[in-house]
């Protein structure tokens, strides 16, 4: 059982192949198996030495249930649909008692208080928490080496990068660690590196998950995420997770008609016959897009149409200008969020007894990385007095019209259809002193978090060298069921073989 699903682990349980324990251990070997190789991967910071535990109580509530007879498991399962299930947490999610670093030096020795919601909502469906995973830190970052507790490998090979922010949870995932992770989204850190590691991964729509819990990067554009390695692996825990929070005013219920079924079937050849496609323009023609993610992304439309759609390129101007407008949102709100992180409140301080000055400059300059730096000076160079005006309400000014633009897109099109980044993954090493180069891995996704729209990250195809490339199926607010339909149907092919 190397890699698998949400769905066949829970029908090995139900057929007694394994019991809870026995799957949180094959990850925990999974994981212990990859320290032993030359180059491990890196996807877990911390395997938490409760997951077993946390295992066999699932299985003595399991056999409880049992011996009370079938409806009385049948009444627990429908209440925790994930018993025993394992997954992964990005390591700026809150874990009641459990570290909380968001791969940052300034946070060393921090212990989590409280269960985010999203947590919360996991466990008490019976979901295993199996430990915490790597990330760019603070999430700021498109391919996880700007963690202070050294990259994450890409498990397809590992001299390359695995994306990121959420590069841990992604690999994770793809190596068969654990069946679905947890990541967070600000502008591409799920789509980017499920797309360079060959796994799903989802960004919802704004205020689909609570963020009550999750460390804060740019408040009105982060939204936590899922990998999975099927469709079916996202669909259960975003139903179970999904909803209005109490402690998250940014938080919404679903609307009725756009529930999450699961598993979720596949869009049928009739609704694919019926779906009208956008591509925009800016991405098909975009200056860099690599010639084999071009190629691969043509047989998607290709796909797309021998089903029936229509699909049509689309020239949305607006979008030329969603790399810089991100940027100046995400890092003047970046700025303004890590300001907590004095030295008093959280984690490490490095006080010598001169004073509060002193003890803020010493805790920040040796507890930050390099570019977490370098985006706090931005953030407060664009917030500054001089330039608040000039730079930060344009860019909100740009949001504004890439929201009303795509919206009213949404209204003449099913969906948009685009590659997730314009390259497969690269080296690592080899953007790390190129930030510019390193940012622009993101002008692909990041119009869907300026709208507060959804996306998903299709595994599409793989180049020559063998590296993943993905595509974005993306739609309207509240598409998460009939973006995961779509994909269903991709990833069961139209003659039942897996994609």
């Amino acid at each position: 059982m190397k890699q698998y699903t949400v769905l066949s682990a829970l029908q090995a349980l139900e057929n007694k192949t394994y019991t809870c324990e026995e799957l949180v251990a094959k990850s925990i070997d999974c994981f212990e198996q990859d320290l032993k190789t030359d180059a491990p991967l890196n996807a877990f910071l911390e395997i938490y030495a409760d997951a077993l535990v946390q295992a066999r109580r699932c299985d003595e509530e399991r056999d409880r249930a049992l011996a009370q007879g079938p409806d009385a498991l049948k009444n627990l399962l429908a209440k925790k649909p994930l018993l025993g299930i394992p997954f992964g947490v990005k390591d700026n999610i809150s874990v009641r008692g459990k570290s909380l670093t968001c791969a940052s030096h300034i946070l060393e020795g921090y212990t989590a208080p409280y269960n985010a919601t999203v947590i919360q909502r996991l466990v008490d469906a019976g979901a295993v928490p199996l430990g915490r995973c790597n990330q760019d830190e603070f999430a700021m970052g498109s391919s996880t080496e700007y963690s202070a507790y050294g990259p994450t490998r890409n498990p397809i090979n590992r001299t390359y990068v695995a994306g990121g922010s959420s590069g841990g949870s992604a690999a994770a995932v793809a190596s068969g660690m654990v069946p679905f992770a947890l990541g967070t989204e600000t502008g591409g850190s799920v789509r980017l590196p499920a797309s360079y590691c060959g796994v799903y991964g989802l960004k919802p729509t704004y205020g689909l998950l609570s963020r009550w819990g999750i460390t804060a990067f740019g408040s009105s554009l982060d939204q936590a995420g899922v990998f999975g390695v099927t469709p079916d692996d996202i669909a259960l825990p975003l139903r179970i997770m999904s909803g209005k929070d109490f402690y998250d005013d940014t938080s919404e219920d679903i609307p009725a008609g756009c529930e999450i079924n699961s598993p979720c079937p596949p869009l049928a050849d009739t609704e694919f016959a019926s779906l009208k496609i956008a591509v925009p323009r800016q991405f098909a023609e975009a200056k860099g897009l690599d010639e084999e993610v071009a190629g691969i992304f043509e047989k998607v439309q290709t796909w797309f149409k021998e089903r029936g759609s229509s699909i049509e390129l689309v020239d949305i101007p607006v979008l030329d200008a969603s790399i810089a407008s991100y940027y100046v949102i995400a890092l003047s709100e970046a700025a303004s969020n890590l300001s907590r992180f004095d030295g008093i409140r959280y984690g490490n301080r490095k006080d010598r007894g001169e004073g509060y000055d002193d003890l803020f400059i010493q805790t920040r300059s040796e507890g930050f990385g390099a570019e977490v730096k370098r985006r706090i000076i931005i953030g407060n160079y664009v917030l500054s007095d001089q330039f608040s005006g000039t730079y930060y309400k344009r860019a909100m000014g740009v949001r504004a019209r890439i929201q009303r633009e795509i919206a009213a897109l949404y209204k003449t099109y099913s969906c948009i259809l685009c590659p997730t980044c314009p390259t497969p993954a690269f080296k690592l090493g080899q953007k790390t002193e190129d930030p510019m180069a390193m940012y622009l891995s993101d002008m692909f996704t990041v119009f869907v978090n300026l709208s507060r729209t959804a996306s998903l990250n299709v595994p599409a195809g793989t180049t020559s060298a063998g590296l993943p490339v993905g595509v974005q199926f993306a739609g309207p607010m509240f598409s998460e069921n009939r973006l995961l339909s779509m994909a269903k149907a991709w990833h069961t092919g139209r003659n039942g073989e897996k994609k």
